[in-house]
């Protein structure tokens, strides 16, 4: 029997392979996202763990203003910090959303190939199907003129 050989399969090949690198490109983003988003979520703790220590321990009895104002610094400083991190993680975000859109550009591409390659082969296996009908049918007549041809001798 014949085999079903697609013209473009080379193309086919490389769209998926062009995909799977933008589903690589979209993961290696997304844990770049999520590796920002979880020092932000650090620095939040640790400014709540300072915050907490300083309500606890040194608002009580006699203030201490040096350390009141080193407490001060490090609270600006950690403020600071968790901006330009909300500042790469926008960055990131948008990152993601490119990669994400390049990804369904490449998908799109490759589903366009795949969906002619399924139009030839149903196109190819009705070709194929009416080959075979027709070569029964000519069996078929064969067969019944040597059965006349075998009755009109005998």
């Amino acid at each position: 029997m014949a085999r079903f050989v697609f013209k473009l399969q080379a193309v086919l090949r490389h769209r998926l392979h062009v995909e799977r690198q933008k589903q690589r490109e979209l993961a290696v983003r997304q844990k770049e996202l999520l590796e920002l988003q979880q020092a932000l979520r650090q620095v939040q703790e640790s400014v709540n763990r300072c915050n907490q220590d300083v309500r606890q321990h040194h608002l009580v009895g006699r203030l201490d203003m040096a350390f009141l104002a080193a407490h001060r610094r490090f609270l600006a400083g950690m403020q600071r910090q968790a901006i330009a991190l909300v500042q790469r993680i926008a960055l990131a975000q948008r990152a993601v959303d490119e990669a994400r859109a390049a990804l369904t550009e490449a998908a799109k591409q490759r589903k366009i190939i795949q969906k002619l390659r399924e139009r030839q082969l149903l196109r190819w296996r009705e070709e194929q199907a009416k080959r075979e009908l027709s070569l029964l049918d000519e069996a078929g007549m064969q067969l019944a003129y040597r059965n006349l041809t075998n009755e009109g001798d005998g």
